[in-house]
């Protein structure tokens, strides 16, 4: 590996001179500068992170601020870190994680140190201290994830509002009047987590817009069996399920059901949505609105690129729109009845 003396060396200059050349910190001749690039370059150079830093003003790191919380789903936590380094990689940056209790502290400790060159915002809740901070400060900061109150902010995430209304949407138009569904844990609501809050008051919208008969049901721990017992005494003619919840609640969702005698799709169609998780495999495959962790990590991760680099930084929110996947969970009632009479 080229170590300074070796670039000063082939440029003919002094230690010093490279030192100075790099950093920008006293002023050379330009022709002397270009001698110390090429020869850093030829050599494949890599100065100390802190010269890097100096000589652009720059970290070319990118904090990530992930707070762990006792219902954190670590799968996903981790998937949506691991996408936001992988695109900051592609760009030339890396990336720091803050997972700190404290992230007000973290993010104000990033921004005034110029330890990082931006923010990533992970985990956000919808009344998110985090982004009053990011509004009071002059640092780029991108949310994936939208605060209820979303002023001043770049966020961009999923549109969980249209993936409920998709939902809804399909299996109403598949001739289902009675829709339960399964949310996320009870403490991951009250503690105002963003996106399980917009799925779940956009499916109640848009079941009233369509006069559906409708409950939603919170998880214990890892089963889908209480929820399913629950939504069954509160619908019991319900003939349909929304899962916008964890991988192993989804996944238990078809032994649930069968202890009840009833089988997907032939007695309940079951859609899971924004699921971070295939539902190819599972004991039945399920019909899957994804959230695609790589589609909103590279958006948000371009969006604080370009506040960094090109100043970009007005206030936007940018939805990653839903698709459907089709696995055939979703039957239409008349078929079902049909078939049923068959037999």
């Amino acid at each position: 590996m080229a170590t300074v003396d070796d670039v000063a060396k082939a440029a003919g200059v002094s230690i010093s001179t490279v030192s100075y050349a790099l950093s920008g910190k006293r002023a050379i001749s330009q022709e002397t500068r270009e001698r110390v690039l090429k020869a850093a370059a030829e050599l494949n150079y890599q100065p100390h992170a802190s010269a890097r830093m100096l000589a652009a003003n720059r970290s070319h790191i990118l904090a990530v601020t992930a707070p762990l919380h006792a219902d954190t789903d670590s799968t996903v936590h981790m998937q949506f870190a691991m996408e936001v380094t992988k695109e900051a990689h592609s760009l030339d940056y890396d990336t720091l994680l803050l997972v700190h209790d404290d992230t007000m502290q973290s993010m104000r400790r990033a921004a005034a140190t110029a330890l990082a060159d931006g923010v990533i915002v992970l985990d956000v809740d919808a009344e998110d201290p985090r982004a009053d901070l990011a509004r009071s400060l002059d640092y780029p900061v991108v949310f994936i994830g939208i605060p209820h109150d979303a002023r001043g902010l770049i966020c961009v995430d999923m549109d969980f509002e249209e993936a409920a209304r998709m939902s809804v949407d399909r299996l109403a138009d598949a001739g289902h009047t009675s829709i339960g569904m399964i949310s996320h844990p009870r403490l991951t609501v009250q503690r105002g987590s963003n996106f399980p809050l917009r799925f779940r008051d956009a499916f109640i919208a848009r079941c009233t817009e369509r006069g559906l008969e409708h409950s939603v049901a919170y998880p214990l721990e890892h089963s889908a069996r209480e929820s399913v017992d629950e939504l069954l005494t509160a619908l019991p003619n319900m003939t349909a399920l929304v899962l916008n919840t964890s991988s192993d609640v989804a996944a238990d969702a078809s032994s649930a059901l069968a202890a009840h005698d009833l089988t997907i799709p032939h007695d309940v169609s079951v859609i899971a949505a924004g699921a971070a998780y295939p539902t190819h495999r599972f004991p039945v495959p399920l019909d899957r609105i994804p959230l695609d962790a790589e589609a909103s990590c590279t958006a948000a991760v371009d969006l604080l690129v370009a506040a960094i680099d090109r100043g970009e930084r007005e206030a936007r929110t940018v939805l990653i729109p839903p698709e459907y996947q089709d696995f055939g969970s979703v039957r239409a009632v008349a078929v079902g009845i049909e078939k049923a009479t068959q037999h």
